[in-house]
């Protein structure tokens, strides 16, 4: 069986981690493509090369045929639907989300399961329901997957769905909607570890911002810690598919699927160390993305609310110290213009204020560059005391002046060693007194502001180089980005106010 067929290849490979060995399948969920008849979505999905479908209930067939996909589809109207499938080389694998509402449909959706040779049917029945059908599931060789909406749904936090199909065997499962969990405000790679020997697929995705309705972003362009999440199906030996599934409708939809195909085929072939590390640039990704993001684009929008460039390609919405200083390059990375006998670049600044966002960005520094990001600055000239600033440093400072730091009050939970380079990723949101930094899908610093009561001292009695109480920096400035007279580059720079 396909579905199956790299599970012996992963469990070698898994032993000494190397590069190009993936168990983790692509699949496409067909809701990502509800616009379009199912029929269409074949055709998107075998240009995308993808082969494995899940479908839903209620598309319509489109390519001639009468009627909505479902598992109350005559025979002959099934017998074609999985000749046009084959002729595109995609695979019905699975069906859903569909929870019948009595033993009566139930045995209808499993007789319709075993005639399309699905492999999962992915539901939010309750743990009677499921019970009650166990021994026709077992004897079908069938998988039945439990879904997670967003909270409040009954199965939005994963003990409920675990507890749901504690004692019913290996045939029941989970599919994982990992968009979703992030929407309820858990982590998704923490939470993959919660549930590991209990996948048996998911609904991938990556989002803009964690605990509220957030939409969806190309993979590796959002908070959710792609690379993370696949690090962990790979340590888990995980060997189902991973459905792309997208919410929010746009112009830029199929763009974006095909971001996070590629995305996937980068990714399957890195090592489990690689993945952990993030090294994956985001494929196709422009710093501009207004074109995409725009408010208005997609009925939805203001649902799935979009993370906002934090400089126009122009650089209009900036200050520098002079026109040129820095600029974007034709590839989208933002860097100080190093021209021979140039003047000093000095530092790049938003002209809006921000109080409460969340920012994300991706920088490139090179031996001993030294270089940070800076918060709600009130004075871009005396910034040293009028900002917070996150650090990019390497070497062997001081703990509060190594990367991950709030500059000269809080060093981060540990040092991490920065590659001469390589891209990493930053996340960093400030609400109120709290300042949280997110380094590579990690939590690396979170500080309470109001806790620094005293001019010149951190909490711990150790001194910084404030003139005033920390805890008196302004809640609302400038953003801004360091030239600290060595190379320095950012890409994918987003903002959203919160």
């Amino acid at each position: 069986m396909k579905f199956f067929s790299s599970l012996l290849l992963v469990t070698a490979c898994l032993l000494a981690r190397p590069a190009a060995c993936a168990a983790t399948e692509l699949g496409l969920q067909a809701w990502t493509f509800r616009s379009l008849t199912f029929v269409e979505t074949l055709d998107e999905a075998h240009a995308l090369g993808i082969h494995n479908l899940q479908a839903y209930p209620g598309q319509e067939l489109g390519g001639g045929l009468a009627g909505k996909f479902s598992h109350t589809m005559d025979a002959a109207t099934l017998e074609k639907v999985l000749a046009l499938a084959q002729a595109r080389d995609v695979v019905i694998t699975s069906y859903g989300v569909i929870t019948p509402k009595d033993d009566a449909e139930w045995a209808v959706l499993l007789a319709f399961a075993h005639a399309a040779g699905l492999k999962e049917i992915v539901t939010e029945a309750k743990a009677d329901a499921l019970a009650a059908i166990a021994p026709a599931v077992v004897k079908n060789n069938l998988m039945i997957s439990l879904h997670n909406h967003p909270a409040p749904n009954f199965y939005a936090r994963p003990e409920t769905g675990l507890a749901a199909i504690k004692g019913l065997g290996a045939n029941f499962g989970l599919c994982a909607d990992t968009g979703h969990w992030a929407r309820t405000g858990l982590d998704p790679v923490a939470t993959l570890k919660v549930v590991a020997g209990h996948i048996n697929s998911l609904h991938f995705k990556d989002i803009a911002e964690r605990g509220k309705p957030s939409r969806d972003l190309p993979w590796g362009t959002g908070t959710s810690n792609v690379a993370g999440q696949l690090a962990e199906l790979l340590h888990q030996h995980f060997s189902g598919v991973a459905y792309i599934e997208y919410e929010h409708q746009s112009p830029a939809l199929k763009d974006d699927v095909a971001r996070c195909v590629a995305y996937f085929r980068t990714a399957e072939k890195l090592s489990y160390d690689d993945l952990l590390r993030n090294r994956i640039v985001p494929a196709g990704f422009s710093a501009d993305v207004r074109a995409n993001f725009a408010a208005g684009h997609g009925k939805d929008s203001a649902r799935w609310p979009a993370m906002q460039p934090l400089f126009a390609t122009d650089l209009s919405n900036a200050d520098m110290a002079y026109p040129g200083a820095w600029a974007f390059s034709p590839e989208g990375v933002l860097a100080p213009v190093m021209a021979a006998g140039a003047k000093p670049n000095g530092d790049l600044w938003t002209k809006a204020d921000y109080g409460d966002f969340v920012i994300s960005l991706e920088f490139r520094a090179q031996e001993n560059s030294n270089s940070g990001v800076f918060l709600r600055s009130s004075d871009i000239v005396n910034w040293l005391q009028n900002s917070i600033e996150i650090q990019i440093l390497q070497g062997d400072e001081k703990p509060v002046h190594l990367v991950g730091s709030v500059y000269d009050v809080a060093a981060p939970s540990r040092q991490v060693p920065i590659t001469p380079g390589e891209w990493y990723h930053y996340v960093i949101t400030a609400r109120g007194s709290l300042i949280t930094v997110t380094l590579n899908g990690e939590e690396v610093n979170k500080v309470d502001l109001d806790q620094w009561t005293k001019a010149g001292f951190n909490p711990d009695g150790a001194a910084n180089k404030f003139t005033k109480a920390y805890k008196d920096m302004a809640r609302s400035g400038r953003v801004g980005l360091q030239y600290h007279k060595s190379p320095i580059e950012f890409r994918n720079l987003f903002i959203e106010r919160l």
